[in-house]
């Protein structure tokens, strides 16, 4: 973990807890030695900083290229973890990067969607998070945020952390099309249950799990 992420770190916590209720669920679900995805859905920008805190080695996310167009900016989100990824095209280099970013034992943050969603009803997954954990066969961290719409002052805004989805469970041994589909309609549908249910039923069927 780099000094700026550290520093970065102390104050975007104190920020959003500051601007919002935080509650974090499912925080035994986390493997702090890293090597290993995070799959979240997408509500809003703040989403990185959201699932990042309770979780102890640096997270590195793909965010879009026009984010970077400002040298400023970019240098900060880059400094953040973040990497560029030209959406819609098959990005070749993004998908190398997360690749090896994993294989050297570090935490990657994918957002399954690939965009906002702006009613915070979940959409139907793309293929990268998949393609991703069959190139590397790492595990998944399965995250939910979620909130009530608008998000404003003082939320309460919930992040529930699941289950690990083993490698093994996606069923992606030979990476074929039907299987890339497979697996990520099976990370996504994780993610829903986890936004879907109530907290104490959250906690109960991690449990049961």
């Amino acid at each position: 973990m780099s000094l700026f992420y550290f520093v970065a770190k102390k104050l975007t916590n104190a920020f959003i807890h500051i601007a919002f209720r935080m509650r974090y669920e499912g925080k035994e679900n986390i493997d702090q030695r890293g090597g290993f995805m995070v799959c979240s859905n997408h509500r809003t920008v703040l989403d990185p900083l959201f699932i990042a805190q309770k979780i102890r080695p640096q997270l590195f996310f793909m965010a879009k290229q026009e984010l970077f167009k400002n040298w400023f900016f970019g240098a900060i989100i880059k400094g953040l973890g973040a990497f560029p990824v030209e959406r819609g095209k098959g990005d070749n280099s993004a998908i190398d990067f997360a690749v090896d970013t994993l294989k050297s034992g570090k935490v990657l943050a994918m957002f399954p969607e690939g965009t906002r969603s702006k009613d915070g009803t979940p959409g139907k997954p793309k293929s990268g998070a998949a393609l991703v954990a069959m190139q590397t066969k790492a595990d998944i961290l399965p995250v939910a945020i979620s909130f009530e719409p608008p998000l404003r002052f003082r939320s309460v805004v919930t992040i529930r952390y699941g289950k690990m989805i083993r490698f093994e469970e996606l069923g992606a041994e030979h990476s074929t099309p039907s299987e890339m589909k497979r697996a990520s309609k099976l990370i996504m549908g994780r993610i829903v249950e986890l936004v879907t249910l109530p907290a104490a039923a959250a906690e109960q069927q991690e449990k049961e799990r």
